[in-house]
């Protein structure tokens, strides 16, 4: 498995990066021996159907805290993937983001526009990238409204490599990993890999595991036939009782906390990937900019957040052998 990463930074704003606790949460998870991170932060546009895209420079991670976050973990040897990603301000997930391919009086009017903004917006990271030395970049996050546009998607992505001279990937999501016509103009195929492998709480290591075999049965044939590696861009599992049923959950706060159940999920995930010569790795979501410090404070958490939790243990059996 030649991506031993998680992702770090979602969420952050203004600010954040260049915090003295986030210095501490990117040494500590440094200690899980990452060889790799997806930096991942966020621009929004309005709603999800606003074809405008503009940083707010109240909010939005400035450039050179982008720009030192990156060098900091290259000081320490670790490989980065940049992964700018849009979100609403609207709170609707950006998959739904979508127009009409035509009106009355003009072919792709909306999304002409829309590809205009979004186009601009990565060649800025795709530069800065470039810049910085990033060892992949990720053009988009989970826009599956947006993957039907090929001839857009193929413009975007030549574009890019006339500027950046990495590897490029795109973060779809689980189950449309073969559907887009253009993945076969990226390096890898990256996809949230929020599989169900529980029909309840409680499921064993056994179980989960048996039902990972038959997903990778399936992203096997995917991977021989578009001819490229496979990464789990996002995947991981919530602390809580039930959440190895909808790994995507973020919402259910009435699960109780089971550090088992994350332990297994990211046991038999390991288990199954990591030997596996067409899967190329994983970015766990995902470690948090601010996290806390003892394992009283991690007993209460029931997030994604592995660290002193049982899954952090595993994660450093795969990472550090």
């Amino acid at each position: 498995m030649e991506i031993k990463g998680y992702t770090y930074g979602y969420g952050a704003v203004k600010g954040t990066y260049k915090s003295e606790r986030a210095a501490r949460s990117r040494e500590a998870l440094m200690e899980t021996g990452i060889n790799w991170v997806c930096l991942a932060f966020s621009v929004k546009q309005k709603t999800y159907s606003s074809t405008e895209i503009f940083f707010d420079f109240r909010r939005s991670v400035p450039d050179l805290e982008v720009i030192s976050t990156i060098e900091h973990f290259h000081k320490n040897n670790v490989k980065v993937c940049l992964k700018p990603m849009i979100d609403t301000e609207d709170g609707v997930w950006r998959a739904r983001i979508d127009f009409p391919d035509q009106t009355v009086f003009e072919e792709d009017k909306y999304w002409k526009k829309w590809f205009e903004y979004y186009k601009a917006f990565i060649l800025h990271y795709a530069e800065i990238a470039e810049y910085t030395g990033c060892e992949m970049l990720c053009l988009g996050c989970e826009m599956l409204g947006t993957e039907r546009k090929e001839a857009y998607w193929r413009d975007l992505i030549a574009a890019v490599r006339n500027v950046y001279t990495g590897k490029l990937t795109y973060n779809t999501n689980h189950g449309h990993e073969d559907e887009a016509a253009w993945y076969d103009a990226l390096d890898y195929i990256g996809t949230s890999a929020y599989y169900r492998v529980a029909a309840e709480g409680g499921a064993s290591l056994t179980q989960m595991k048996a039902e990972w075999e038959k997903i990778a049965e399936n992203l096997e044939k995917i991977s021989e036939k578009m001819k490229k590696p496979i990464i789990f861009m996002e995947v991981g599992c919530r602390s809580a009782r039930g959440c190895a049923t909808m790994p995507w959950d973020f919402l259910r706060k009435e699960f109780p906390h089971d550090e088992d159940e994350q332990a297994n999920f990211y046991e038999s995930c390991l288990s199954t990937f990591s030997d596996k010569p067409w899967f190329a790795g994983i970015f766990w979501w995902d470690w948090s900019c601010v996290i806390y410090d003892t394992p009283e404070e991690a007993a209460k958490d029931n997030g994604f957040n592995t660290h002193l939790k049982k899954a952090e243990e595993v994660v450093k059996k795969y990472y550090c052998s």
